[in-house]
């Protein structure tokens, strides 16, 4: 059976080796030479966009409490596991410096203007270019307005369930891409996403031997812990 070679996209940064979402991780991914980054990002009371997976910072923090409820300087006087701080997106986006292309996931509310107007001003300045760029989320309502905001920034659907219940929305953004859960993939959906003209970028993928069977079924990337597994 064949096998393809798709582009491998490090989930939070490179997680598997360092604590995600992090400008730690996001180096550690460049430095294992992945085509794209994945990253989660909240708009928080005072309006920054925040690098964070997370609705509550309990986990990865010595804080508590729901990240959106944080001013940008209570943020920031938190510790990250690793002794990290929570970034911007636009820090991450300086750390990146266009070196490999970024997944933006959309995970809190009311993000997607003011992304938008992050992406616009950096693919202003350079050295971003729209194509550098994939906006997803699993709240499609946020992908709407993304798309509202921006005609031709590419967009991938998110979902956990099956993924052929997300084509209907991926044509109406005309969308780049589908994300699906790896568990939910199999040969029959695999054909139908592609056969309606969509990119297959399963997510999070991590045992070397799901690694092998999303290469035989020819997804076109492969969102992971352990970039090197892909590689």
């Amino acid at each position: 059976m064949s096998v393809n070679k798709p582009i491998v996209i490090g989930h939070r940064g490179a997680m598997g080796h360092e604590t995600e979402n992090t400008l730690a991780s996001i180096q550690k991914a460049i430095e294992l030479k992945v085509d794209m980054i994945e990253i989660d990002i909240f708009k928080i009371r005072t309006g920054e966009i925040m690098v964070f997976h997370d609705d509550e910072v309990d986990r990865l923090t010595n804080g508590s409490g729901f990240i959106e409820d944080y001013s940008f300087d209570q943020l920031r006087a938190l510790v990250v596991e690793g002794g990290h701080k929570v970034p911007t997106l636009q820090e991450v986006l300086d750390e990146m410096a266009a070196k490999v292309d970024l997944n933006i996931e959309l995970k809190g509310a009311d993000t997607a203007e003011e992304v938008n107007r992050i992406v616009e001003e950096n693919i202003e300045n350079g050295p971003w270019k729209l194509n550098n760029f994939i906006i997803s989320s699993f709240k499609w309502e946020e992908l709407r307005d993304m798309r509202a905001s921006n005609s031709e920034i590419p967009i991938a659907v998110l979902t956990g369930k099956d993924p052929l219940n997300a084509i209907e929305i991926a044509k109406e953004l005309n969308a780049e891409a589908v994300n699906p859960h790896f568990e939910q993939l199999n040969a029959e959906n695999n054909v139908a996403l592609k056969e309606a003209g969509l990119k297959i970028y399963p997510w999070t993928v991590n045992d070397e031997q799901d690694i092998m069977g999303m290469k035989r079924l020819g997804v076109d990337g492969i969102i992971t812990n352990y970039p090197e597994r892909v590689k």
